[in-house]
């Protein structure tokens, strides 16, 4: 297999949660870390890796930036995020991904091809927040979006290849993400349910 070029990695974790009592989503813990630093855990080999929000804990190497304005939403999120990727290749990541792993992530890596490969989830939902791009197509989609947009619709101008990953028996899928009460609850039995993955993994 050939050498995947370099990537960068920008996290989005900014914004409270108001159907979670008001807590930050990637600082709640799933199977003994947080959400954040198994998001994390998934692109060590990424430089930089950046992550989009409050102040928060992160390791030393992690760089974090806020959006302008604050909480100004998920594109203007990028827009910050993109600004301090100096690689061809970024990876783009929600901050509420506790299943995410390392090989998914060089998975997604070694299929790209056009502007982007995304995660197409078992409803065929596209993921764009569970995708690696070309920097250059990401931020000619946000540059010139104004005002509140979705992260759909300023990336549905590009070229994007989809991958449906296998889910292994026992493993919950690299897509669940943690939006209620009730997603943190079932992430935190799967979590403790799983099958250990091999290292790397």
């Amino acid at each position: 297999m050939s050498e995947l070029p370099p990537y960068a990695a920008v996290v989005l974790a900014g914004g409270r949660a108001a159907r979670m009592g008001g807590q930050a989503k990637p600082q709640l813990d799933v199977g003994g870390r947080t959400i954040l630093e198994a998001v994390l855990a998934a692109v060590p080999d990424a430089s930089p890796r950046i992550v989009v929000g409050p102040p928060q804990p992160v390791p030393a190497d992690v760089l974090v930036v806020r959006e302008d304005p604050p909480r100004g939403g998920p594109v203007a999120a990028m827009r910050a995020g993109l600004a301090q990727v100096p690689t061809d290749v970024v990876a783009l990541l929600a901050g509420d991904l506790p299943f995410l792993t390392g090989a998914l992530v060089r998975a997604l890596r070694a299929r790209l091809t056009g502007d982007g490969v995304l995660v197409v989830d078992d409803t065929d939902r596209d993921q764009l927040l569970l995708g690696v791009w070309r920097t250059a197509a990401l931020r000619a989609a946000v540059a010139g979006v104004e005002g509140p947009t979705s992260v759909r619709r300023a990336l549905a101008p590009l070229a994007v290849r989809r991958l449906h990953p296998e889910v292994g028996p026992g493993q919950p899928p690299p897509w669940t993400d943690c939006d209620t009460p009730a997603d943190l609850a079932r992430a935190r039995t799967a979590a403790a349910r799983r099958v250990p993955r091999r290292p790397g993994g």
